[in-house]
C-alpha cells in the first residue's frame, strides 16, 4: 500500500508539471503561429490526454473510482478504472512509438530530398525548422547531385510561406538555386506529400528530412500519398519542447489509429 501511494504521489506531481509546462508551450504557440485553430484543437486533445494521465495517478494514490460502498456505484467505478487504464496504456503505447521512430534513421544518397516546412512564428523560422535546414544542407553538400524539395504553405500576414523562408536560408548559405524545387501551397503534412508526388516521381525513392518526433507520422503519410520507397533522415529537435512535441505527435497518431477503427 505504501508504495502505491508513493508511487501515486510521484505520478501526480509529474501529471501537474507536465500539464503546466505543456500549457505554457502551447499557449506561446498558438499566440504566435498562423495556424491558431489548429494549434488550439490540438491542444484541447492534449489536455484531455493531461487529464487521463491525472485521474490514473489520482486513482492510483487514493483508489476512489471503487472506494463507494453502494454495490451499482463500485461497479461503475470499476468499469471507469478499467477504462482509465486502457486509455493510459493506449497514450504511453503512442509516446513510446513516436519516441523511439525519432531515432530510426536510413537515409542514403538518392535524387530528390524531401524537407517538410514548420509553422512559422512571428514570421520567423522556429528553432526546429532551422534544424531541419541544417540537416539538409548537410546532406546537399555531401551529395550536391541531389535536389531539395522545400515544402510547407502557411503564409504568414507579409505573405511569406514556409517554404519560401526555407529556400531564402539556404540560398544566403550558398546552395545553388537550381538544387532547390519548391512547394508552397501546402496547409498541411498531407497536402506537403500530395503536392510534391507531382513534382517528382512517388516510386523513384526519396530521403525524407523532418523533426525527429515527427518521422513516424510523416513516414506513414508520404506512404499514403503514394511515395512508394521513403528514407528517413531526423533532424534534430529542441530538448525542452521535446514532451510536447511528442504529446502533439501522440494526439494526431491516436487520432489516426481511432478513424482507422
Amino acid at each position: 500500500m505504501k508504495t502505491r501511494q508513493i508511487l501515486g504521489d510521484v505520478l501526480i506531481f509529474a501529471a501537474v508539471l507536465f500539464t503546466i509546462y505543456l500549457s505554457v508551450i502551447m499557449i506561446h504557440r498558438i499566440r504566435t503561429v498562423v495556424l491558431k485553430d489548429t494549434y488550439f484543437s490540438i491542444f484541447r486533445y492534449e489536455l484531455l490526454t493531461c487529464a487521463i494521465f491525472l485521474l490514473f495517478a489520482f486513482d492510483l494514490r487514493f483508489g476512489f473510482l471503487t472506494a463507494m460502498s453502494f454495490k451499482a456505484l463500485k461497479i461503475v467505478g470499476w468499469l471507469v478504472r478499467i477504462l482509465v487504464v486502457l486509455a493510459f496504456s493506449v497514450i504511453l503505447f503512442f509516446v513510446g512509438k513516436v519516441t523511439l521512430g525519432s531515432f530510426v534513421r536510413t537515409a542514403e544518397p538518392v535524387e530528390h530530398v524531401l524537407v517538410l516546412g514548420l509553422a512559422l512564428e512571428n514570421g520567423k523560422p522556429t528553432a526546429d525548422l532551422i534544424s531541419r535546414l541544417d540537416t539538409a544542407e548537410r546532406y546537399w553538400r555531401a551529395d550536391p547531385e541531389s535536389s531539395l524539395v522545400l515544402t510547407g504553405g502557411n503564409p504568414d500576414p507579409s505573405g511569406r510561406t514556409e517554404a519560401g523562408v526555407m529556400r531564402d536560408i539556404l540560398l544566403e548559405r550558398g546552395i545553388p538555386e537550381e538544387a532547390l524545387i519548391l512547394e508552397d501551397q501546402a496547409a498541411s503534412t498531407k497536402d506537403n506529400f500530395r503536392n510534391a508526388a507531382r513534382l517528382i516521381d512517388p516510386d523513384e525513392p526519396v530521403v525524407l528530412i523532418s523533426s525527429n518526433y515527427h518521422m513516424d507520422r510523416a513516414v506513414r503519410t508520404a506512404k499514403g500519398a503514394g511515395f512508394t520507397h521513403v528514407l528517413r533522415l531526423p533532424a534534430p529537435s529542441s530538448v525542452l519542447n521535446f514532451g510536447a512535441n511528442v504529446m502533439w505527435e501522440v494526439v494526431l497518431e491516436m487520432n489516426a489509429w481511432l478513424h482507422k477503427q
